[in-house]
């Protein structure tokens, strides 16, 4: 039986080159460079936000208080008249991405660890690489990848952003089966 300890220096490599990958595909290739796009007068929308002091965390607006406005025709009228948003509000930091590189990393990590596991509970000690590649790549593609498609399916987001990410989930899948194949415990 592979225990957990068996599986760290596979994740961890794994992480290594998840974080590599992913460095090269937002930071060196246009790949992801039109995800999201700029706000018209973006200036007098950020001046016309501040005054509100909004809290970072999620929104949406119109927001019906419950579910009998929504049926309402002062809040049909809302919607019609939009704009309908969603937004995100992020702390104001200063400095890069230090913390979300780092919080990455142990993402990555995390998901290589679980896939690893699940792995080792389906093929056992010394399995053949490919096998032990095939499980670890579906595995960690759903963890990489699926849960994006309910951001286009609920919230809107672009499918082309959808697909891109699934595609970023694929090689991130691939890479991570590579490392736990490589490194599985013979």
């Amino acid at each position: 039986m592979i225990t957990v300890t068996q599986l760290v220096l596979p994740a961890l490599l794994a992480a290594v080159l998840v974080f590599v990958v992913s460095s090269i595909v937002h930071m060196v290739t246009p790949w992801h460079a039109g995800d999201f796009q700029k706000l018209p007068n973006e200036d007098a929308v950020l001046a016309a936000l501040r005054p509100f002091n909004l809290i970072p965390g999620e929104y949406v607006a119109p927001r019906p208080a419950g579910m009998k406005e929504v049926g309402t025709p002062e809040f049909q009228e809302k919607r019609l008249r939009g704009p309908n948003v969603m937004m995100n509000v992020l702390p104001n930091v200063q400095g890069g991405m230090g913390r979300q590189l780092g919080l990455w990393f142990v993402y990555s990590f995390v998901i290589a660890l679980f896939a690893g596991y699940i792995t080792s509970r389906a093929v056992g000690v010394g399995a053949d690489r490919s096998v032990v590649f095939k499980f670890a790549a579906a595995i960690t593609f759903a963890a990489y990848a699926i849960g994006h498609w309910q951001e286009s399916i609920w919230y809107s987001r672009s499918w082309i952003t959808t697909i891109k990410s699934t595609v970023d989930g694929v090689l991130y899948g691939c890479v991570t089966a590579a490392a736990l194949a490589w490194l599985w415990p013979r």
